[in-house]
């Protein structure tokens, strides 16, 4: 009931004016708008999780809005510059794309190079070299694939029991199951591949087909390097999707992502983005340490001078947003409206 109000009070405002007003404003211009997104789906990913995933149709409406607006798409780097120096350019836009999967290679960037874009990946590269699903977001995948049934015995695949896969609930512990099972055995990506492939067959999944499909896996090298190669912006997501609660550990994954993007796509990532968007009051003098100018958080609002840098905010854009919230944003209302800005600090390890 409070979000059909609350769209239907978005599109009186709209109607009336108050989006373009506001877009126009002096208040605005003061303001940078970061946009996040993780996949464009290749199949029916948008289906499986609509807060994470955006079908290429609605993306090319998002990108359109932008250019029919106005709206002044810029690079993260000049854009935290021109922010600082109160030099924006009106309606000023930054697109960012979390983990650097080969949907946005596949999907994302030829759209983006239609509309004369730019934009940025923060990349997490260890599946960039070791070129198979990301685990638990592939068991997850099959998992819902089957929802609605209870499975036999699971012993086959190491699992004690049934799974009860009709609800959410009950996949997600099949989920951390599996990769308790993986923590134990000290499996290497590939062996993860291989149960993850032994669940396929447990299902009736055709896990070669699914594979083939390229759904859930990042780039690989190349395809990082011709992204970097078409002007995309490179950046740092940690090496394995993971920010540990220890000094050193978390370092070394600043430092191991930051060595493969230099490799990579010949550059000097100095700009982070924390995965999941779970961040800890520790990590921002880790950060510094590293010499590192900013990081992008999941907690919804404009970015303004006064703004951490460690600790920027952005609005997540995906498949269950509507086009009215996604304006609102772009011009500013939403901003001005948002109830809830903190994101859910809530982690579950990619590897």
């Amino acid at each position: 009931m409070l979000r059909s109000l609350k769209l239907t009070a978005l599109r009186l405002l709209r109607g009336g004016g108050v989006f373009e007003l506001v877009a126009g404003s002096h208040w605005r211009r003061q303001r940078l708008l970061i946009l996040c997104y993780h996949g464009t789906s290749l199949d029916d990913e948008h289906l499986w999780r609509s807060a994470l995933y955006i079908t290429p149709e609605k993306l090319r409406e998002r990108l359109a809005s932008l250019k029919h607006g106005g709206y002044a798409v810029l690079p993260l780097g000049e854009a935290l510059e021109r922010l600082q120096a109160q030099s924006l350019p009106a309606r000023s836009v930054v697109l960012t794309f979390d983990d650097g999967t080969y949907d946005f290679y596949s999907k994302a960037l030829p759209l983006l190079q239609e509309f004369g874009f730019s934009a940025t990946v923060y990349l997490t590269t260890y599946y960039a070299l070791c070129e198979r699903p990301v685990f638990n977001l592939i068991c997850s995948y099959m998992l819902w694939k089957r929802r609605g049934q209870v499975m036999a015995d699971a012993r086959e695949i190491g699992l004690d029991g049934p799974l009860d896969l009709r609800s959410e609930t009950g996949r997600h512990s099949v989920v951390r199951s599996l990769i308790d099972l993986a923590e134990r055995e000290k499996m290497t990506g590939v062996q993860k591949d291989d149960l993850a492939g032994r669940l396929a067959g447990f299902l009736g999944i055709d896990y070669g087909a699914l594979k083939a499909k390229r759904i859930l896996q990042i780039m690989n090298a190349e395809e990082v390097r011709d992204s970097a190669r078409s002007g995309v912006d490179i950046q740092l997501h940690t090496h394995r999707h993971r920010t540990p609660e220890d000094k050193a550990l978390f370092r070394r994954e600043i430092q191991d992502n930051q060595a493969q993007i230099l490799a990579l796509a010949s550059s000097r990532a100095v700009h982070f983005c924390y995965p999941g968007g779970v961040y800890r009051p520790a990590f921002l003098p880790w950060l510094q340490a590293e010499r590192i100018v900013s990081a992008t958080t999941c907690d919804a609002g404009l970015c303004t001078r006064q703004s951490e840098s460690l600790l920027l905010p952005r609005f997540v854009d995906s498949q269950g947003r509507t086009q009215v919230e996604f304006e609102s944003w772009t011009a500013g209302i939403g901003d001005l409206l948002a109830f809830r800005r903190a994101a859910t600090q809530k982690y579950i390890p990619r590897d």
